[in-house]
């Protein structure tokens, strides 16, 4: 027999839109249920893993660098960059995003003990469309984790903390109705077998995309990038299996635009991977040349991060062999690599200053080596033909030809030889970009050769297409209520987080200005509690 679970409102999932709407519903007095799959140590999902990147317009942060931000600017920066046309929920929760992205995200969070690096990061800068015209890309400092950990004492200490019940290993497969309405779930708690229903006057589902499910991300893969990759890596979470979707689709709930997603071109293989094809996300030096399977450059324009990260995953994915491979030498890495996420940035995700600027000032050294070693997509060498010999190794294939990746470096090499003067190449360009922006100084080599005899072992990395996050889902309207066909709220259902493709079924459009998906989680997640609230 079931156990049987009561509460005001049940959320379905325990990510940062899961907690924030449980903060919210608290404020107000009432008793909440959550139901999670994870484990203790896990609650708070991908945004706990998160390297803890918030999207701000007009922060403190800005104005205290010099940097002026405002609304309209931000608004015309997202439609451009996510090539947001469509007049509806999408847009408008992108103008509502915005709008509140300084009081209703940024402050709420400082309010409960959540702190920012002082210097805004300046990413997706856009490449054939503006992105970012400005930096907004607001660093948490302790990540994620920190973040995550900053609400869960949040919740401990409040004062109506005896209202909330979190309830993990809980896996819901199924929505109950009743004269129309949603009033409950049904599920399993993993732990111990057991069924159980849950009944609530509102049922929340923040149990994020699809992205961990690598067979319902190559069913939605964009179309006009022809076949997904043989291999994708996963850099989600295997809960985020979009089986939720389906529930809500099949209690007449709109999901719209799947094919959208945020992936990322730069995954190696996680060499303690917690669930199947587990990835990690390199954060790629913008000195390192970028090649094809072959060991060909990409041109036109050369492949550069932190400027349109889906152009990098558009132009690898239309490759007859879709990976790539990034050549730099140990002293490139040494100074630009990091990986995106909490596990690798201790320093951060530590609060440890010391290690901070340490590393800021001679470069992620420890990082850089554990990599070297563990890591099955890293190899190294001390000449170019070395260092072919050892490509081809990896793949098995023989597919690099060393005489082209030979030109390759020697030309862009020779590039840097002539001075920056007689600079003609692109790649060097958005390099002298970045660095005159204070941010990206510290983190970008100045015009530094490959096949530098006193910057060995050269190091080549071969990089897979990881799966994130999605920027579709579950259309929902302005109180995150989940809309039918007809544009009608399902009564008793809300959608929040990465469920609700972060607002909307889609408020991104084709891309995100980055830091966006962590601030929609907050304020889905608000916007659900206060309207549950009013009724």
């Amino acid at each position: 027999m079931a156990r049987t679970l009561e509460a005001d409102v049940v959320i379905i999932g325990g990510g940062l839109a899961g907690l924030a709407a449980a903060i919210e519903l608290l404020d107000h007095g009432q008793r909440v249920l959550l139901l999670d799959r994870s484990t203790p140590d896990r609650l708070g999902g991908l945004a706990r893993e998160s390297f803890g990147g918030v999207y701000c317009c007009d922060s403190p942060e800005q104005r205290k660098s010099g940097i002026q931000d405002n609304p309209d600017l931000a608004l015309r920066d997202w439609q451009a960059f996510g090539e947001l046309t469509e007049d509806g929920w999408p847009l408008r929760w992108a103008e509502t995003f915005i709008a509140r992205s300084r009081p209703d995200v940024h402050d709420w969070l400082t309010a409960r003990k959540v702190k920012f690096l002082p210097v805004v990061n300046w990413v997706e800068r856009g490449l054939f469309t503006p992105g970012n015209s400005v930096p907004r890309f607001h660093i948490v400092w302790g990540t994620g984790h920190g973040l995550i950990l900053a609400l869960l004492a949040h919740l401990d200490a409040h004062p109506h903390a005896a209202k909330l019940q979190i309830l993990q290993k809980h896996r819901v497969v199924e929505l109950t109705s009743q004269g129309g309405r949603i009033v409950g779930c049904s599920g399993v708690d993993e732990a111990t077998g057991e069924s159980f229903d849950a009944k609530g006057g509102a049922i929340v589902v923040a149990a994020g995309g699809i992205a961990g499910d690598l067979d319902r991300v190559r069913r939605h893969w964009y179309p006009d990038w022809g076949s997904p990759p043989e291999v994708l890596l996963n850099g989600s979470h295997p809960e985020a299996d979009g089986k939720l979707h389906d529930l809500v689709a099949q209690h007449g709930g709109q999901v719209t635009h799947l094919e959208k997603m945020w992936n990322y071109a730069a995954g190696v293989h996680h060499w303690k991977g917690r669930h199947a094809h587990h990835g990690l996300s390199l954060v790629p030096p913008k000195s390192a040349l970028w090649v094809d399977a072959h060991g060909r450059r990409f041109r036109d324009p050369p492949l550069v991060t932190a400027f349109d990260t889906r152009y990098l995953v558009e132009t690898i994915a239309k490759q007859p062999k879709k990976y790539s491979w990034q050549i730099m030498n140990l002293k490139i890495a040494h100074k630009e690599l990091a990986v995106s996420g909490s596990e690798f940035n201790q320093a951060i995700r530590d609060k440890s200053y010391a290690r901070f600027f340490a590393n800021m000032l001679f470069g992620a050294k420890a990082l850089v080596q554990d990599f070297i070693d563990h890591c099955p997509d890293f190899v190294t060498a001390q000449s170019v033909p070395e260092l072919v010999d050892k490509m081809n190794a990896l793949t098995g294939d023989k597919s690099v030809d060393g005489e082209v990746l030979g030109q390759e470096i020697r030309s862009y090499d020779a590039q840097i030889a002539r001075g920056p003067t007689f600079h003609n190449d692109d790649q060097l360009r958005r390099i002298a970009q970045a660095r005159q922006y204070r941010g990206d100084r510290f983190r970008t080599c100045k015009f530094a050769a490959i096949d530098d005899p006193g910057a060995r072992p050269l190091l080549a990395v071969r990089e897979f297409i990881l799966t994130r996050k999605s920027l579709g889902g579950i259309q929902t309207d302005l109180d995150s209520k989940v809309l039918d066909g007809n544009g009608q709220p399902v009564p008793g259902l809300y959608a929040v987080g990465e469920a609700a493709g972060f607002g909307g079924g889609g408020m991104h459009g084709l891309r995100a200005l980055e830091g966006t998906f962590l601030g929609g989680c907050v304020l889905t997640g608000r916007l659900a509690g206060q309207a549950i609230v009013r009724g």
